[in-house]
């Protein structure tokens, strides 16, 4: 068994779909933040199943097709869900996250029938253009986290965005520390190119929502 397939170094922590399926993500018991399946990559991960985007029995899969990209994916939960509903979707981290992205498509790539996933590296404010034409989507859970990554972390949504580009960001709200200041000075640098709509918790999925994470849609504004 190779150095990155030791069992013993996972738990795994499952997301049922809407049609019974189950996502089933594997998490680190030892690493950073990026090694966890956070609620906020939950909360994402359900609203992408929600009817404005994905109701079969009407007719609606907004997913088919798309091109998604997640952003500071980690375990991937968000970018995999898209890629079940049918979307082709690119998944991207650090170096130091590609193993436990790998191993997470392998595991959930039966539920992965007419879409598709693969795992990249990308560290924000560096060069895009392999990631261009601008995706439909961008996906982002839990990424508002560290002061040094905000400025880079814009300058990545507006190389990547063009004028049909959604980017879904699913934050947690977070009082301690400098979490406030970092949220402050991110909508700061956000808002001079792009228009925040903050999604409502009746369009969310009923279950899998919580007062404390809120849900954007983020696009460019028009020049």
């Amino acid at each position: 068994m190779a150095a990155d397939e030791d069992e013993s170094k996972y738990f795994v922590r499952e997301i049922e779909k809407n049609d019974g399926s189950v996502l089933k993500l594997k998490q680190c018991y030892i690493g950073d933040v990026g090694c966890v399946v956070w609620d906020a990559a939950i909360v994402l991960s359900k609203y992408l199943e929600t009817k404005e985007f994905y109701e079969p029995p009407a007719g609606v899969n907004v997913w088919s097709a798309s091109s998604v990209l997640e952003l500071g994916a980690g375990t991937g939960a968000a970018g995999i869900m898209a890629a079940t509903l049918g979307a082709r979707v690119t998944v991207t981290d650090l170096e130091d996250l590609q193993t436990l992205l790998r191993v997470n498509i392998r595991d959930n790539q039966a539920l992965v029938t007419t879409g598709s996933v693969t795992a990249k590296v990308l560290k924000w404010g560096e060069d895009v253009s392999e990631f261009l034409p601008s995706p439909r989507f961008v996906l982002m859970a839990d990424c508002i986290y560290y002061e040094q990554s905000v400025v880079p972390l814009v300058e990545t949504l507006k190389l990547l965005s063009g004028p049909e580009t959604c980017i879904i960001c699913c934050y947690e709200q977070r009082t301690e520390g400098g979490n406030p200041e970092v949220e402050r000075r991110f909508f700061e640098l956000l808002q001079q190119n792009f228009s925040c709509e903050k999604v409502p918790a009746e369009k969310q999925d009923p279950e899998f929502s919580s007062p404390d994470i809120h849900i954007l849609h983020i696009r460019r504004r028009k020049a």
